[in-house]
């Protein structure tokens, strides 16, 4: 059975919210953060990268969403919530597929921003939040899913970074806004959240 290593208030939810979408069997084994709110030495010793999400199949250890995402679609789902490489908007899909890395990478470098940080830096990821931002509101005015008219793995992807307001810092984000209820009303999604959410409280033996 496939099992996924899910360390709490992690990207390692979106695994779940994909798992129950497709309705596969899977095993859930938690990883509680440190009081310093880190991974504990149990999570960092599952995969040489040292990140979430992790699952195991068989003797396959894998690693990063955008791997483990369409690994499972195509293994255990025959490539349900994926778009063929044929398909007219394929393009769409691999590049919504990248959308939650490049605002994460974004959103943790402006965190990180001081007094020292060099002004034609922040003019930089400025520039390419905007950009981004920019282009997902103009492509929700247009379809309800980033990658066409139907539900992909590329939603589950961005949703991650978009369910965070503070993404948007009084931006015009209506079409976006709207786009984040819309998943976050799905009865799968609703479920992975009760699991594995943010607020999900992990069982006693975790």
């Amino acid at each position: 059975m496939l099992t996924l290593h899910h360390l709490g208030v992690s990207q390692s939810d979106r695994v779940v919210w994909l798992l129950e979408e497709l309705d596969v069997a899977y095993r859930l084994i938690w990883h509680r953060r440190t009081a310093e709110g880190a991974a504990p030495p149990s999570y960092l010793a599952l995969h040489p990268a040292a990140t979430a999400p992790v699952i195991e199949d068989d003797e396959l250890v894998l690693s990063e969403s955008e791997a483990i995402l369409p690994y499972i679609c195509h293994r255990y789902a025959g490539g349900r919530l994926t778009v063929a490489p044929d398909a007219a908007n394929y393009p769409d899909y691999l590049y919504w597929m990248a959308l939650s890395n490049n605002l994460l990478g974004i959103f943790f470098a402006k965190r990180a921003a001081n007094e020292a940080t060099p002004h034609q830096l922040m003019q930089i990821l400025e520039r390419r939040e905007n950009g981004y931002l920019n282009f997902l509101e103009q492509t929700l005015a247009t379809r309800d899913y980033l990658a066409g008219d139907e539900f992909t793995c590329a939603d589950i992807m961005s949703l991650f970074m978009l369910r965070d307001p503070r993404m948007f810092g009084g931006r015009d984000a209506t079409n976006t806004l709207d786009y984040v209820k819309r998943l976050t009303e799905r009865p799968a999604y609703i479920r992975a959240n009760a699991i594995a959410g943010p607020a999900a409280i992990p069982p006693e033996s975790a």
